[in-house]
């Protein structure tokens, strides 16, 4: 026996019950809870990447261009503290169970971004508005540290092992929904009250309805039980405290630089396309502030709709092709895409919809593959380590290094030569990962081969 396995129980130890497919009402309340919680996080992302010009005049001095960069930056300071809400929640979800974890981290996002919308302009307080701004950040990139591990491993755990792939991929069916109604409350508001009123006052008004949804977030996460999973390895395994980071990284470190580097082309492409295009498209290629909100929700909402599709056919044919593939079509097709988009606003929107149709095999099957590569006992904080720290350096960071790249290189092509590394950088993760499709999440991966 080695010194892993005194840790927690044998797998075939662990009781069966948690194999079996949930109820469906039971499930479909799992999968309303986890992919609300989601979806509230990318809320913020959504109303404040496409209401950056805005919250940049408002909130921060200098020119337009110094303003924007800023408001990037302060973007990205929130994904710098999300390995200590990983370190944090992590080990408490796998302690105290995922469900008393998850309560807590939506209130915080809500909250967080509920307040930013109550920020005093640059005008009235000085430097005290970008520093307001900065702390609630922090805030909401802390309790964005153990959200989306939670909510993936949560969906796992309660998805049957031969459907996991469907079920997860509404979890991101969420983070697009989320993302789509924050840009769509944000252009609505913009087309109604136009630029004066928008950069006066009514950038705010999308901020205030983070506090809904992560109210009703809330009660539909306190109506559940911990996952099956959870309270089967509770049931049988002995009383001991959570494994730290050092154990994590002593026993496993595979599991946990595979999803680091996966989320490396994951998370570039995916803050690239999504958080740093409608200033992209505005600023370097020339369409106007609505045009380049309006493409970007077109290529979202149909993302929305291949979210099942793909999660479906990995069940059938497993996560490893799903990723390849994703990975090589990026890498060879997104330069002539980007360049497709120079062309204009029937160009941008063209490429974005080849570019989301390329990318969704990726986030379809984020919630089945990365949760599946950790054993039950440090699932939660083996996914939300190792996803946030990958994140932290390479997604948050996207949308400045894209930019910055730009204005030091003046190749507007930039971008996709950052995400053609990513994708590199996946391809060489992806050869080391196991495929985890219809096996049981008793089970460790990297054990087993």
């Amino acid at each position: 026996m080695t010194d892993t396995d005194s840790l927690h129980p044998p797998i075939n130890a662990v009781a069966t019950e948690s194999t079996d497919p949930a109820d469906r009402s039971v499930l479909r309340r799992a999968i309303a809870a986890s992919a609300l919680g989601n979806a509230t996080e990318w809320f913020d992302y959504g109303i404040y990447a496409y209401g950056v010009t805005y919250i940049s005049a408002a909130l921060f001095p200098g020119d337009v261009e110094e303003a924007v960069l800023f408001a990037l930056a302060t973007f990205a300071i929130s994904f710098l503290v999300r390995p200590l809400g990983g370190l944090f929640w992590g080990p408490l979800g796998d302690r105290l169970g995922r469900k008393s974890v998850l309560a807590l981290t939506i209130i915080l996002m809500s909250g967080a971004t509920l307040c930013m919308g109550f920020i005093p302009s640059y005008a009235s307080i000085g430097f005290w508005a970008p520093a307001l701004l900065i702390l609630l950040r922090m805030i909401q990139g802390f309790s964005t540290g153990g959200e989306y591990g939670g909510a993936a491993t949560f969906m796992a755990e309660y998805a049957p092992d031969d459907k996991r792939g469907f079920y997860g991929s509404f979890l991101e069916f969420g983070t697009l929904a989320g993302f789509s109604l924050g840009a769509i409350l944000m252009l609505g508001f913009s087309l109604m009250l136009g630029d004066a009123a928008m950069y006066d006052w009514g950038w705010r008004v999308p901020f205030l309805v983070a506090a809904p949804l992560g109210l009703v977030g809330l009660y539909l996460r306190s109506k559940m039980e911990d996952t099956p999973v959870f309270r089967a390895h509770e049931a049988t395994s002995e009383d001991t405290p959570s494994p730290g980071l050092g154990t994590l990284m002593r026993h496993h470190w595979q599991p946990m630089l595979v999803v680091s580097g996966l989320v490396v082309a994951l998370n570039v492409v995916n803050y690239t396309l999504l958080s740093y295009m409608p200033t992209y498209l505005q600023r370097r290629i020339g369409l106007s502030t609505d045009e380049a909100l309006v493409v970007p929700i077109i290529g979202m909402l149909f993302m929305m709709v291949l979210m099942p599709v793909f999660g479906h056919l990995s069940d059938r044919i497993g996560r490893r092709p799903m990723w390849r593939f994703s990975l090589i079509s990026l890498f060879l097709l997104v330069v002539p895409l980007y360049m497709l988009m120079g062309t204009g606003l029937a160009g941008a929107t063209i490429a974005f919809l080849v570019l989301g149709l390329l990318y969704a095999p990726q986030l379809a099957t984020i919630s089945a593959t990365f949760p599946a590569l950790f054993p039950t006992y440090v699932r939660f904080a083996g996914f939300a380590i190792a996803y946030n720290v990958s994140t932290s350096i390479f997604g948050g960071t996207a949308p400045a290094i894209g930019s910055g790249l730009i204005s030091l290189t003046g190749n507007p092509l930039m971008p996709a030569f950052y995400m053609m590394a990513a994708c590199a950088v996946g391809m060489v993760a992806l050869r080391y990962m196991p495929e985890t499709a219809k096996c049981s999440l008793h089970d460790d991966p990297f054990r087993r081969t």
